[in-house]
């Protein structure tokens, strides 16, 4: 999810189920639940939560490089698996990750190339054998008393000579991978499409039209609805208040019609959707270089269908939300270890109109 070049939105759906049988994922991967898959070198604790210490859980990786910058860049975003912290700001972290892209190796023209497999044999000076033959004594050593007479082929007699060779220890058995601390969420692909693609032409009056209404009620203050005529036929209009007595979650809800299934939202330097009123205060400055930051993404409603644990979970409730907002670094400043960004929790006044 490479980041535009202009103020375009991009939005994210879900695209299928991560089985990890079939399926491997690396940093480059957009996904819903499962671990973290961090880029080469970089390595962080397990992050906990900020209110009640508790390891907090995957929900979202996004790969989302800057235009120009030689950097790959994630973003990860956790949450609290007790459900007191899970719709508080405080119960979730957003972790942003760099690392430079490497440039591929090449063989050195110093090292041979690999012997085939039919010339191992040839030469047993590879393998340290003449050496240790002479070590063993040549014409009457102990192997050559103790040997019977027999016909056997010679070449027989060397290879049982080279299985009692030891050339490196045996290798140690792999120890179980390590649970992870958090539950696990279950996982999912997530594809990327621009938000002006997800209509048709055919749809362009339409989408006139939904503006023109909006800037009328905006114009006007309210929603206006033709009443019976009355009084001499004289049209009689009233102002109502919007659904749920809410404008902003009303204006939420017209935007995301054209694509309800969307899990998030990704426009760096735009404007978030809020889904109640917009924060007041501006987000806190990079502690890393003292910056502003900007709006980057936002994990929408429907998200919140998809969060289940895997098997054998263990936590309380999934997270519920109805939206979280992600400000980051506007210089996307890196020093080499893991920022932690800053997050706003915005809680759904309606949360069954998303199931």
């Amino acid at each position: 999810m490479a980041s535009p070049a202009q103020e375009s939105t991009l939005v994210g759906l879900c695209d299928g189920e991560i089985d990890p049988r079939r399926h491997r994922c690396s940093f480059l991967t957009n996904k819903v639940g499962g671990l973290p898959d961090w880029p080469p070198h970089v390595c962080p604790p397990p992050p906990r939560c900020a209110r009640c210490g508790a390891p907090l859980t995957h929900v979202v990786q996004v790969y989302c490089p800057l235009g120009g910058s030689p950097y790959h860049r994630n973003l990860h975003l956790f949450a609290c698996p007790r459900a007191a912290c899970s719709g508080r700001a405080d119960g979730w972290k957003v972790l942003r990750s760099q690392s430079l892209e490497e440039a591929p190796s090449r063989p050195d023209p110093a090292q041979e190339a690999p012997r085939p497999a039919t010339d191992w044999c040839d030469s047993a000076d590879d393998w340290g054998v003449e050496e240790e033959e002479e070590g063993w004594g040549a014409g009457g050593g102990v192997e050559e008393a103790a040997a019977p007479q027999t016909h056997e082929d010679p070449l027989d007699l060397e290879v049982s000579r080279l299985q009692d060779l030891c050339l490196a220890p045996p290798p140690r058995p792999e120890a179980p991978p390590s649970q992870p601390e958090a539950p696990v969420l279950r996982a999912y692909f997530v594809c990327v499409v621009e938000e002006s693609d997800l209509c048709g032409e055919e749809d362009a009056d339409l989408r006139r039209a939904q503006r023109l209404l909006r800037e009328y009620e905006k114009r006007e203050g309210g929603v206006t609805t033709a009443g019976d005529a009355q009084d001499g036929g004289e049209e009689k209009y009233e102002k109502t208040r919007a659904r749920h007595g809410d404008a902003v979650f009303s204006g939420f809800m017209k935007r995301i019609s054209l694509c309800p299934q969307q899990v998030l939202r990704y426009c760096r330097g735009g404007q978030p959707l809020c889904v109640s009123s917009p924060p007041g205060a501006a987000p806190p400055p990079c502690p890393s270089c003292g910056g502003g930051r900007t709006f980057e993404l936002q994990l929408m409603p429907a998200l919140v269908a998809l969060l289940r644990w895997t098997d054998g979970g263990g936590g309380e409730a999934e997270p519920e939300f109805g939206t979280v907002l992600v400000y980051t670094c506007q210089s996307s400043c890196w020093a080499g270890s893991v920022l932690e960004e800053f997050c706003s929790v915005q809680n759904d006044p309606d949360q069954q109109l998303f199931n």
